[in-house]
């Protein structure tokens, strides 16, 4: 299993709306909306550094309203 967390700058009107759209793809185990730089940090439980890279790709980059994205793998 690997566990990964994706940090996300979005459109800020519509970050509810993102947020909801991240839950539903296949990986995403918790999405919240934050304060700070980012405005939602999703965790990503997968089967390979594969999975986190397509869910991330395909999935989370292709939401309207993502602006971009940072994603850090967790090492243990």
């Amino acid at each position: 299993m690997v566990t990964a967390y994706v940090l996300i700058k979005a459109n800020v009107p519509t970050v509810e709306q993102i947020r909801d759209s991240i839950m539903e793809l296949d990986g995403v185990v918790t999405a919240h909306i934050v304060a700070g730089d980012v405005d939602i940090i999703a965790k990503i439980d997968v089967d390979t550094p594969a999975n986190v890279r397509e869910t991330v790709a395909t999935g989370i980059l292709s939401i309207h309203g993502v602006e971009n994205t940072h994603t850090y793998m967790a090492m243990e």
